[in-house]
């Protein structure tokens, strides 16, 4: 998907390697002649052609994919033909046009049965132009050159020229009236996942990357791959909280197995300890004397650094070292079921607390050995698993976007232009607001400009945005 959202204009020429993995394919334009497009945007170019003709829109191409070569031929066309500075006005140079991506499309519209010639006749069928424009999202496409917005893309409007950037990307423009340039610098918020079981957290960050096309996202609370449940992830400028949206308890659901430890303290280790279970003994007092407060040996399979190197580093060596110990609360567990060698527990933990070394610890005070077999985060914070979409989900459109103030739920506050200027530029300012923490401040067009926290009798800038 980011390949969709690659940003080709004055300031951004196309890449060397970008032009090199381009996979074109053909089609013919409304006087027949052979064009070349990217294959995904002329498969989504072909659906969203047939959907128009439902409404009546006759809907061709004019020009797609264009090489540099040709791009310098068309330029001293329009010089020879128009005069050198309509020409500089609307022909981008050799090496910034969209077209060089294959992403782009040049359409036109058939009006009054004759397809349009050229640009002045366009804008004379200006409100047929005007019709297709609703309909484009659903199929990834936007207005690239959109009115209004000439000082954003550097272009005047082109009421013809559309290009893809996949569904997800497309809706969220069209619903903030954005341009490409104002979607990638401009789009940010939390997501709440649902990671599914054999996904690192860092494939899940790289799946949104490549749903949003946004290269910035960041996750808050490491997950396991064994592990499923609640993965806070953060999109653009999102990812300066990351830290403040790391909560401090967690609630799990664990199941054991009894009568073997492995060394990573779950069931895909290695065996590396073992003993018959004796049934008679007390799971459940067990499970529950350790509602406390207590030190928590780190296991050797995590990346907690000792010496300036992480314990798994370690442990792939084969070098012994000390594990540090952790104070940790169990704020509340229970039994959910268990059966013979094998049972389930349910903990509300705070930050820092390995659900695999509380289990090895249960098995310890039982003096049985025990291992994780598997573990679903269902909440972190205020966060509930039933918040969440699987990945999955989020590829069809299935999640809900949380904004920057939503999930902080900090005051915030319209400024005016000249303390707009002074949040920008990070000075303290008077806390006049009578703010005990923190707060967010945003400009007029309800954009945020920075986060501030209290220092003494004033405002110290936190995160400047």
């Amino acid at each position: 998907m980011k390949k969709y959202l690659t940003l080709v204009n004055k300031e951004n020429k196309i890449k060397p390697s970008f032009i090199k993995k381009i996979e074109l394919v053909k089609r013919k334009n409304y006087v027949k002649e052979e064009v070349l497009i990217e294959k995904q945007t002329a498969l989504a170019f072909d659906e969203l052609k047939e959907f128009l003709k439902t409404k009546n829109i006759f809907m061709e191409i004019d020009d797609s994919y264009r090489s540099i070569e040709h791009q310098k031929e068309l330029k001293e066309q329009f010089k020879n033909q128009y005069g050198e500075e309509y020409a500089n006005n609307i022909v981008a140079e050799p090496g910034t046009s969209e077209h060089h991506t294959g992403l782009a499309i040049d359409i036109v519209l058939q009006v009054d049965g004759k397809y349009d010639e050229d640009n002045d006749e366009i804008f004379e069928h200006l409100s047929y132009y005007k019709e297709f424009v609703p309909f484009l999202s659903e199929y990834g496409f936007i207005l690239r050159y959109p009115e209004g917005k000439e000082n954003i893309t550097g272009y005047p409007y082109e009421p013809w020229h559309i290009r893809y950037v996949g569904k997800t990307p497309a809706k969220i423009i069209e619903k903030n009236n954005w341009t490409l340039e104002e979607y990638l610098t401009k789009f940010s918020c939390v997501l709440y996942v649902n990671k599914e079981k054999g996904m690192t957290s860092f494939d899940v960050v790289n799946e949104i990357s490549e749903i949003f096309g946004i290269t910035k996202v960041g996750h808050t609370g490491t997950l396991d791959p064994l592990a499923e449940g609640v993965l806070v992830v953060t999109v653009g400028k999102a990812t300066k909280i990351a830290e403040l949206l790391t909560a401090e308890d967690k609630e799990y659901i664990a199941g054991v197995l009894l009568g073997v430890e492995t060394d990573t303290l779950d069931i895909t280790g290695t065996v590396v300890k073992s003993r018959p279970v004796d049934l008679s003994k007390d799971i459940e007092q067990a499970v529950n004397s350790f509602e406390k407060t207590y030190l928590q040996e780190v296991p050797i399979y995590s990346a907690i650094k000792v010496k300036g190197k992480k314990l798994y580093e370690y442990a792939r060596e084969n070098k012994k070292v000390e594990l540090p110990k952790k104070k940790v609360t169990i704020k509340k567990i229970k039994l959910l079921s268990s059966d013979n060698d094998t049972f389930l527990i349910k903990a509300l933990v705070t930050k820092g607390c390995y659900i695999r070394s509380l289990i090895r610890d249960i098995g310890l005070s039982l003096d049985i050995y025990a291992t994780m077999t598997t573990l679903v985060r269902t909440k972190q914070g205020q966060i509930s698993i039933e918040d969440t979409n699987t990945i999955e989900e989020i590829k069809q459109g299935k999640y809900k976007l949380h904004s920057i103030e939503e999930v902080l739920n900090l005051p915030v506050i319209e400024v005016e232009k000249e303390l707009e200027k002074r949040i920008k530029t990070g000075q303290k300012i008077p806390n006049k607001y009578n703010i005990e923490d923190k707060v967010i401040f945003k400009n007029k067009k309800k954009e945020i400009l920075g986060i501030y926290k209290v220092e003494k009798d004033k405002l110290r800038v936190w995160k400047n945005f």
